[in-house]
């Protein structure tokens, strides 16, 4: 796979930060060849349609292909060769999306990208399979890392992977766990989680990555990984945000445009403990208070428009989405100044460029 992955060397120069004068061209190159490289990976044959077809469908849906673009720019910006960082970046890419299948299961989504879910187009069974092999396979490509990096590096990045797998599984037990026993966790609770599901997953992992296989100091490796933490929680705060004033649910988001892709007030039908909800419970009546909780702890299909409605126009006239958003302001302001520690280059400039775009605007 390595091999080929070289050959297509011409192709794969899009991918470098130096000929890209923006994010938006930058992340739309990075797209492109993530999904063809994705695709590539995922077998052909037998069975297709119960297996392969469905590997293939959310790779193909489209997405924001962030993590990927991370490793890539993290490892150019401590002066490695992005080709180095590619076998690495594809498994980051398989793991998100077998990642997102069973979330999707988990939280009983109805919308993914765009489209109904996996489990509600195949059944659980088949969309539950189908996520395990994505998981079986990026183990598979991690192993191209060993010739190409060497063992004792390769080794380290398959550990780094599965560190980061671990505390992901984690945040989201703690994240199911919470809806299961009725639990509305304190914001030192809430930050415990959304550190270990999304600050790894969806910023200090990929960065530490792509900083491992440039070679980067340990003093590096910390500013690098405090740099990913800090848009990793802006990113899934941001997130949930979006998910309450966010009207785009039926288009797909891409790499530096689209839209939302999941269902408006999902996370409130499914009880989501987010920091919106903390915000909103503090600012409550004790009447109103009861009614939010009591919203929250429902089943989904008991869970009506009428109540998302409330609970989104309450999150907003008191000032709880407004203390949401200026807490990921304060993650970009973190991010910022942990990046000027670190080498001035075209892929640091990128990089400054995807902290607006993964905590505020999401317009790149």
């Amino acid at each position: 796979m390595s091999t080929e992955i070289h050959q297509n060397q011409t192709d794969s120069e899009k991918i470098f930060s130096k000929n890209h004068t923006d994010l938006k061209s930058y992340l739309n190159a990075v797209g492109d060849w993530i999904e063809k490289e994705t695709l590539r990976h995922i077998p052909e044959g037998d069975p297709k349609e119960y297996l392969y077809d469905l590997m293939r469908d959310y790779p193909q849906r489209g997405g924001k292909r962030f993590r990927p673009a991370l490793v890539l720019l993290s490892c150019e910006l401590f002066g490695g060769d992005p080709h180095d960082a590619m076998i690495s970046a594809i498994a980051f890419e398989l793991f998100h999306n077998f990642a997102l299948i069973h979330d999707d299961i988990e939280d009983e989504s109805l919308l993914r990208r765009g489209e109904p879910t996996l489990h509600r187009k195949y059944g659980t069974a088949l969309a539950i399979n189908s996520g395990d092999a994505l998981h079986c396979l990026l183990h598979e490509i991690l192993l191209d890392n060993y010739p190409r990096l060497g063992s004792k590096l390769a080794l380290r990045i398959h550990k780094h992977m599965n560190i980061l797998m671990q505390y992901t599984f984690a945040g989201q037990a703690l994240d199911i766990g919470w809806v299961v026993d009725n639990k509305f966790p304190n914001r030192d609770e809430y930050r415990n989680m959304i550190i270990k599901k999304t600050g790894w997953y969806s910023g200090k992992g990929p960065c530490q990555c792509g900083a491992l296989i440039a070679g980067a100091s340990e003093t590096e490796l910390d500013i690098i990984g405090s740099f990913g933490e800090a848009i990793g929680i802006g990113f899934q705060v941001r997130d949930d945000l979006l998910n309450l004033i966010e009207e785009s649910e039926n288009e797909a988001p891409r790499a530096g445009s689209g839209g939302y892709g999941k269902e408006r007030g999902g996370d409130i039908a499914e009880g989501k403990r987010t920091l919106i909800t903390i915000e909103l419970l503090e600012r409550l009546s004790e009447q109103d208070s009861a009614r939010a909780r009591d919203i929250l702890l429902q089943s989904r299909e008991t869970v009506s428009n009428t109540d998302i409605d409330w609970f989104i126009a309450e999150a907003e006239s008191t000032g709880a989405l407004d203390a949401v958003s200026k807490y990921c302001y304060e993650h970009v302001k973190f991010a910022s100044s942990a990046l000027k520690k670190l080498p001035d280059n075209n892929a640091s400039k990128l990089l400054s460029e995807i902290v607006n775009y993964l905590t505020l605007d999401r317009k790149a």
